[in-house]
């Protein structure tokens, strides 16, 4: 197998860092109702901020126009304005600079000889799946500019899961061209690991749905909802099957007990196959299940729920590390070749 410098694993490890924040200011940008405050789509030039007073006012009354600013803030000075339309553009500026980041290097390392076979399409699919992900963003903004103050629960959720999706496979190849000398071949282990990281997709759709239908507000209690184990409303909507998918209250519902099967199996496999990884999976779905509950009692507090969706992704990350290290080394340890 061609040789692959370790600074394509450095670069990655970047970019993959850079995924980790733009989930993060994505958190922040839903919590604090930004992600409407910039109405236009302007890929290629639309890095600028408004720069003077004139179009700050141009800005203001674009958003004004739109359901969000008609309907919710109406009465929007520039000043209150600016406070949600610098997240939303932070968050744009960096999508765009994880694109160059990405790209440019993968163009360089490219010309240079520097990526084997294996890399290769591995990479222009990252790089594909980027792109679409842009579109994708925008595809959820736009749901919220015709006749709703808000966006579509179904586009944000999918927003989210492909973020996620392309930092997991980030993580992958990290972990492909890294050292493997702590790898064994542990079948049951692997298989677990891989369930328990397509359930945490499962429970990460519905914890977006919670959080585009601010379903985290519909009851503020823990253990129970309300005082209710089983709360009232469960199929309030019809046909029945529409509660799993637009109900606040079902989907809280769902979404809690899908996050305490998810930490019960974590725990069985720490527990089945006690090693550094699998406790450190433990400890981190431990964790995430504390956030999760601090987010329910206060309201969902914007820094705890902030924290939350950034624990999710850590425990992914986990999850990976587990799978990754259950299985066979290679004949020929990707590390063996790596340039010195």
């Amino acid at each position: 197998m061609q040789p692959v410098p370790p600074s394509v694993r450095n670069w990655l490890i970047v970019v993959a860092a850079m995924i980790f924040f733009m989930i993060v200011i994505g958190a922040l940008t839903r919590l604090t109702e930004s992600g409407l405050s910039m109405v236009e789509w302007r890929p290629v030039t639309g890095w600028l901020p408004p720069l003077s007073d004139a179009a700050w006012q141009a800005e203001l009354q674009k958003y004004l126009s739109s359901p969000q600013g008609r309907l919710v803030n109406h009465s929007f000075t520039v000043g209150e304005f600016k406070e949600i339309f610098w997240l939303e553009y932070i968050h744009r500026l960096w999508g765009r600079l994880i694109g160059i980041v990405f790209a440019l290097p993968l163009a360089w390392f490219w010309w240079r000889g520097a990526l084997n076979a294996h890399l290769k399409p591995r990479l222009f699919a990252l790089l594909v799946a980027g792109g679409l992900q842009g579109a994708l963003g925008w595809a959820m903004v736009a749901s919220g500019l015709i006749d709703r103050p808000s966006v579509s629960h179904y586009r944000l959720a999918a927003h989210l899961l492909l973020a996620i999706a392309l930092y997991a496979y980030t993580v992958w190849l990290i972990l492909e061209l890294g050292p493997q000398s702590a790898r064994r071949d542990d079948p049951k282990t692997r298989r677990k690991a891989t369930a328990l990281i397509g359930f945490l997709f499962v429970v990460l759709t519905w914890g977006a749905f919670m959080a585009g239908l601010r379903a985290g507000t519909a009851h503020s209690t823990f253990p129970t909802m309300s005082g209710h184990w089983i709360p009232p409303g469960l199929f309030d909507l019809s046909p029945w099957w529409i509660n799993l998918f637009e109900n606040g209250t079902t989907i809280q519902f769902v979404h809690r007990w899908l996050a305490k099967l998810l930490v019960l199996g974590v725990l069985v496999m720490a527990w089945r196959a006690p090693r550094p990884e699998t406790m450190a999976a433990g400890l981190m779905a431990f964790l995430q299940l504390g956030l999760g509950i601090a987010t329910i009692l206060t309201g969902v507090d914007i820094g705890i729920a902030t924290a939350h969706q950034a624990g999710a992704v850590l425990l992914l990350t986990t999850l990976i590390v587990v799978r990754h290290r259950a299985m066979a080394s290679p004949q020929r340890p990707v590390s063996a070749i790596l340039q010195r």
